[in-house]
């Protein structure tokens, strides 16, 4: 295994500024770990490593010369398949977009490439991000690193998986119903959904489309810091965000197992007292993650706030988004696109005028709640998914903890609960079931607290080393 993949996102960059390695010797590492390992995975759909070395040659020679480089200068990444790159193939997973160049950057993938990064390709998504298994029609499905035969996660699970192989160590995904923190669970990374507003939707959003975010996945808390720095700006129409500027990322740089969380309160939920299944691995992984907690000197209590009203208000937005950007597509192609598409689009089309009422006053419920639960706890710890990875011949599974599954979104509930509730959130590792597959936990804030997030989330991973337990597939 090539040992320089094995290096941080923040490590390599602090070489490459130094002059210590070219990015052209990254560039290289890169593009070979991804023929090595992509034909078992699958995780990265679109390559062109002339762009990269071209790119990897022109950080190098603005080094040399001493022009300004940036925070992630030289760092090789690929992009996921729904965020467009100029001149680079977005297909969105669909047969309708196989072809599909754009003319220009995604505004999150812009500010990834004015900060340094070489963009080498893009990695897999379903079909428009929809579900949380990452297969589609253009180029079927992406494995586990960690068994190749079960599913990555989705809609991020390209990125996951080429991040979790150590392809590359820092990538940006989207998330509306648990895309960024599913895969991340199921592949031992890191996945940061953060607060509304602070990183720029894909495609752009306004401020009052709330439900889906950009955010970065990592294997190390420290380099999704990293990630805010370089891409954090704010919205000036959303209160408080200009405030938490890219330098409130940087974390404290306390030496490791010096940290304490005394004087921190946890609240530790499994079912967000909202009837939720989550099957025995992943309630012991959450048990992990306690026992970790409190021996880091965090109290933690037994959280009872109640969320139930977040399903509702959960498949009413994401039905209504769904219609308002699908629906033209689907009513001229809808025998070309995946049925839980066309079914989400359909639901947000009938959606009627008392319903969707009735999910704002829900809404206004589940903001009280939110803030009631805060005023108690400093975090709140819950299950990262609700099981661990199934079949890769699944679309989705049909049971969780013995309990039928109606639709491809109800078994990720345990994510969409905490998307409706609109607070930042990070997927972290938790250890491994019998199996050998990876197990997560999620760590919630209240809105805007992410950098204090990121920091306790910093200290529980300093405390396990779970991220630095590789795929038995790199020794192979």
């Amino acid at each position: 295994m090539d040992e320089l993949l094995e290096l941080s996102a923040t490590e390599l960059v602090r070489r490459t500024t130094r002059g210590e390695l070219s990015a052209r010797e990254l560039t290289e590492a890169h593009l070979r770990r991804i023929e090595a390992v992509n034909p078992q995975l699958n995780a990265v759909v679109t390559l062109d490593p002339e762009r990269a070395r071209r790119e990897a040659l022109d950080a190098d020679e603005r080094r040399a010369a001493g022009r300004p480089t940036g925070l992630l200068h030289g760092l090789p990444m690929t992009h996921k398949d729904t965020h467009d790159v100029a001149g680079m193939r977005t297909t969105h997973g669909s047969p309708l977009f196989a072809e599909n160049v754009p003319e220009r950057d995604d505004p999150l993938v812009a500010r990834l490439r004015a900060a340094g990064v070489v963009s080498s390709g893009k990695s897999n998504v379903p079909e428009f991000a929809a579900g949380s298994h990452t297969f589609n029609e253009v180029f079927g499905a992406t494995g586990n690193p960690y068994d190749p035969t079960r599913s990555a996660g989705g809609s991020s699970g390209g990125v996951a998986a080429a991040v979790a192989s150590r392809c590359q160590p820092l990538g940006e995904g989207s998330d509306m119903g648990g895309s960024l923190r599913n895969p991340a669970c199921w592949c031992n990374i890191v996945g940061f959904r953060p607060s509304h507003g602070l990183l720029p939707g894909t495609p752009p959003h306004s401020a009052e489309s709330w439900l889906g975010r950009s955010g970065p996945m990592a294997r190390t808390v420290e380099d999704i810091a990293l990630f805010m720095r370089a891409a954090v700006a704010g919205t000036p129409e959303l209160p408080g965000t200009p405030f938490l500027t890219p330098e409130r990322f940087a974390l404290t740089g306390r030496e490791p197992h010096t940290q304490d969380l005394r004087g921190v309160r946890i609240g530790v939920t499994v079912d967000h007292g909202a009837d939720i299944p989550v099957e025995p691995a992943m309630r012991e992984a959450l048990d992990r993650a306690v026992a970790v907690f409190e021996e880091l000197g965090a109290e933690v209590v037994e959280s009872r706030h109640d969320f139930s009203a977040a399903d509702e208000v959960f498949h009413v937005v994401r039905a209504l988004d769904f219609a308002g950007a699908l629906g033209g597509l689907v009513r001229e192609h809808r025998a070309q696109i995946k049925p839980e598409v066309v079914w989400n689009v359909e639901e947000g089309l009938a959606l009627s005028a008392e319903r969707i009422l009735g999910a704002r006053a829900l809404l206004a419920d589940l903001r009280r709640a939110t803030r009631a639960c805060f005023s108690e706890v400093d975090l709140l710890l819950s299950p990262g998914a609700q099981l661990t990875p199934f079949e890769g011949s699944q679309r989705w599974p049909s049971t969780v903890d013995g309990r039928p599954m109606s639709t491809y979104l109800e078994w990720m509930r345990s994510a969409s609960v905490l998307s409706a509730a609109g607070v930042p959130t990070i997927a972290l590792p938790a250890g491994f079931d019998p199996g050998g597959l990876p197990t997560g936990i999620q760590l919630s804030a209240d809105h805007l607290r992410d950098p204090w997030l990121l920091e306790y989330a910093w200290a529980y991973e300093r405390a396990t080393g779970w991220s630095s337990v590789a795929p038995g597939m790199l020794n192979s």
